[in-house]
């Protein structure tokens, strides 16, 4: 037992030892080719003197990054992820400054910008050789795992015996439709994925709710109920508030609200740990938690993630470095598109370069280290979102290389995940998953020349801004809708653009891809389409024979709620069909099984809108429009957008009967909560009593 202590120590020096010497050389090397870095005296030194000299900055700089670094990323925990990302260069750089300061008689000297580009690289260089020389050694990185995980146990105050029952690790890949994964499985993207489909996880799909986005789906995922969430962006007439799925405090009040409503804490309350989701799922663990994020203090751990990865300065340089690199590719591709004329497309300059690198690196990063700490952990369940594909496909498409080169990298983080998982102290079920898909189309305004604002505000009568007035397929879009738009047109000319409505008069239009909300804030209560016309007569017209809407949903005093379609189309919601053919002349007949159910139940919603309006969407080419700057969209009906995908293992329980479909997240949610109870026995909870009255499948 002493014998393999000595052993295992005098490996871990001669590790120290050889990064130590390599750092030194690279120190050398970087002061001969870098003019403003220098490790000589002004009268020049011998070389002998200038190794030592070497040997003197790389190993305080190595003591610094060690002890320093951590203490310094802990005082930053309650910095930005994306700012935090952008100051590990400065960090770095100020570390190699203090480090070249100690050397004695002043002999080490850079400026400040030479200083960043040094450290970047020793960090680099240390990181990848500590790396081989872990690897060289299989029985050693086996080890360093074990004990890695022991020592997690351990401070977690839990038993040194590894748990017996398998742990589960719950993957949502943000906005990948059951097509697309199906795909890029066949084509090769992903190969870790396609190795996995039909030999150890079968792959189904679900349907969304009619709010087909993150906010709801995962808020019904993780918590079991997503009711009165009709879409990622709503006005409420109570409060008088905006709320914003995405917003901390949005989603800490959908969250309490999920909670009170269920009576249940959520899927992660046995040992759980929630990892770059907007919800917590009820989980101890925390990192990048959306809901958790306006918590101050030692209680708040939702950015614990950020120490957990950056206390690393070569974690800290390799996210940093891949985020400039990322920057630069989102700048390339978006100006080869312009060249190229590709169409559809939308803006992608500002900050969106900045947005993208954010998500599809130093998200990705963090949440792929945090998992993979869980799992050495032993955690009993982890549920983590990688949200990168989901960005850069609402700006390239759904279907774009752009997209693709995005799965490629997830299927590795993917792959490196399930070899972690091998080291851990217990087998772990992996189940992939994903909360939406995403449509393509070109923007309703990129087509009709007009946004949703100026459609519903010129069919109030009120005035709409100039573009829309000279743009032809603007033009268009008003002979379209007929006489009543151009009268609004014609009187905003007439009393110029200066004039305006009186207060509380306007309506409120939000935009959740293609799916839309009106509200009348100056109403307490929601209008109803007689209402809505004796106040705008021409409104609930203009938007129902617009080209680019598919339907609107209203309530009626005399029939009940309507869903309105063009050429003067009625349906009262109580008389829709669940499950009608695409052949079927109702509105909803295009958009598929389910559509109906699902606008039935928004429309029981406390906080629906006045006017709930859908784009038009094509069958034929799975096209919507968004009225959003998105050319892949989610979060209404129509299309992929309403698809997601579960992949999960053959040794859980299949999640629907055969010829059966899942609907709805609030149902995704007992799936997951049974293959839970399938691992860990029966102290994860079956469900709660509200969670247990509707059925678990529809059948087409």
């Amino acid at each position: 037992m002493v014998e393999g202590r000595w052993r295992t120590a005098g490996r871990a020096l001669v590790r120290v030892i050889v990064v130590w010497a390599v750092s030194t050389l690279t120190m050398l090397a970087l002061a001969g080719l870098l003019p403003d870095f220098q490790l000589q005296s002004d009268d020049g030194d011998s070389i002998t003197r200038t190794a030592v000299t070497a040997a003197w900055g790389a190993g305080a700089f190595g003591l610094l990054t060690a002890l320093v670094w951590p203490v310094v990323v802990r005082a930053l925990l309650l910095v930005p992820a994306l700012v935090l990302g952008l100051l590990v260069f400065f960090l770095n750089g100020s570390l190699l400054l203090i480090a070249l300061w100690l050397i004695p008689d002043g002999r080490g000297a850079a400026n400040p910008e030479t200083a960043v580009v040094v450290a970047a690289v020793m960090s680099a260089v240390a990181s990848a050789t500590s790396t081989g020389l872990a690897v060289r050694d299989d029985n050693a990185y086996r080890r360093r795992l074990s004990r890695l995980a022991d020592r997690r146990r351990r401070r977690g105050g839990e038993d040194d015996e590894p748990p017996r029952t398998p742990g589960t690790v719950f993957l949502q890949l943000d906005g990948v439709g059951y097509e697309v994964l199906r795909n890029a499985a066949d084509d090769g993207v992903m190969p870790t994925v396609a190795g996995w489909i039909g030999t150890t996880h079968r792959l189904s799909h679900w349907r969304t709710d009619w709010s087909s986005q993150t906010g709801a789906s995962q808020l019904g995922i993780l918590h079991g109920s997503n009711h009165d969430v009709p879409a990622f962006r709503w006005y409420e007439k109570d409060s008088g508030r905006v709320m914003v799925s995405n917003r901390p405090a949005s989603a800490a009040e959908l969250q309490r609200r999920a909670i009170e409503r269920t009576g249940d804490g959520g899927l992660l309350t046995v040992d759980g740990a929630s990892r770059g989701n907007l919800f917590s799922g009820g989980a101890d663990q925390l990192a990048l938690v959306l809901s958790m994020a306006a918590r101050r203090g030692k209680a708040n751990r939702s950015r614990a993630g950020y120490f957990a990865y950056f206390s690393d300065p070569a974690n800290a340089v390799r996210t940093a470095l891949s985020f400039v690199a990322e920057v630069a590719r989102e700048i390339g591709q978006s100006t080869r598109a312009r060249l190229r004329g590709d169409r559809p497309r939308v803006g992608r300059g500002g900050l969106y370069p900045f947005i993208r690198a954010f998500a599809t690196v130093i998200e990705r990063d963090v949440v792929v280290a945090a998992v993979m700490g869980d799992m050495l952990a032993g955690r009993t369940a982890v549920y983590a979102d990688l949200v990168a594909y989901d960005e850069v496909a609402h700006h390239s498409g759904p279907h774009s290389k752009d997209a693709s080169l995005v799965l490629e990298r997830l299927d590795r983080s993917i792959a490196l995940m399930a070899k972690v998982a091998e080291h851990a102290p217990r087998d772990y079920r992996i189940v992939l998953l994903s909360d939406h898909g995403q449509s393509p189309g070109e923007t309703f305004e990129s087509v009709y020349g007009l946004t949703l604002k100026d459609l519903v505000r010129a069919g109030c009568g009120l005035p709409v801004s100039r573009r829309a007035e000279r743009s032809k397929s603007g033009a268009e879009a008003r002979d379209a809708v007929g006489d009543a738009l151009r009268m609004a047109l014609h009187r905003q000319r007439a009393e110029g653009a200066d004039e305006h409505p009186q207060a509380g008069s306007d309506p409120i239009v939000l935009a959740s891809g293609n799916l839309a909300l009106i509200s009348f804030p100056d109403a307490k209560e929601r209008l109803s389409r007689e209402q809505i016309e004796r106040r705008h007569p021409a409104l609930l017209r203009t938007l129902a024979s617009h080209p680019g809407v598919g339907f609107l949903l209203v309530r009626s005093e005399e029939h009940g709620s309507l869903v309105l379609g063009a050429d003067g189309g009625e349906v009262p919601v109580s008389r829709l069909t669940d499950y009608g053919p695409l052949t079927d002349s109702g509105p909803l007949s295009v958009f598929g099984p389910g559509a109906a159910e699902a606008v039935r139940r928004t429309d029981s919603f406390p906080h629906v809108a006045d006017i709930m309006v859908n784009s038009m969407y094509d069958p034929k080419t799975g096209t919507v429009h968004a009225f959003e700057e998105q050319i892949g969209s989610h979060g209404g009906l129509g299309g992929e957008q309403s698809q997601p995908f579960l992949l999960s293992p053959l040794d859980l329980s299949a999640p629907a009967e055969p010829g059966t479909e899942l609907f709805g997240a609030e149902r995704v949610h007992r799936v997951l909560r049974r293959w839970l109870r399938e691992c860990q026995g029966p102290q994860v909870p079956i469900v709660s009593a509200a969670e247990a009255s509707p059925p678990d499948t529809l059948t087409p």
